[in-house]
């Protein structure tokens, strides 16, 4: 059986806003052995894409207790008996919070980790590839 080349996740996360309120944000995960080291994020409010690029290590630690500083923080929480996971994204346009379900990320992580196994990033990167793009860009 071959493994699989990108592992993806469709999730409804929640926008927390002032006060008590959230947005619902509709978001899509993706993990690709080209890039086996990143997780792809794609979220989806009031008609605007948004993408962050983040590393599929934050994620997975974050599930288990804070992790990240600066731009992408992530910790784990349990919201009303739930298993949550916060994740604070930062840029010049703006803060955001999200909260996420912690199961859907841990089996969304669980699928990445069976696909490329932590440690074995590097196997699957093309440095000639990535070598030849840069010198073209130079």
């Amino acid at each position: 059986m071959k493994a699989e080349s990108s592992v993806t996740c469709e999730l409804r996360l929640r926008l927390l806003v002032a006060g008590d309120a959230a947005l619902p944000v509709p978001a899509a995960l993706r993990y690709d052995v080209s890039d086996p080291y990143a997780i792809h994020a794609t979220f989806h409010a009031a008609g605007d894409t948004v993408e962050w690029v983040f590393a599929r290590d934050l994620l997975a630690a974050g599930l288990k207790d804070d992790a990240g500083l600066g731009d992408v923080r992530v910790w784990p929480s349990s919201e009303a008996g739930e298993q949550v996971v916060y994740v604070s994204l930062s840029s010049p346009e703006g803060e955001a919070l999200l909260e996420a379900p912690a199961p859907e990320l841990a089996t969304f992580l669980e699928r990445t980790y069976a696909t490329v196994p932590a440690g074995d990033e590097s196997m699957h990167l093309d440095i000639d590839t990535a070598l030849t793009q840069l010198i073209a860009e130079i």
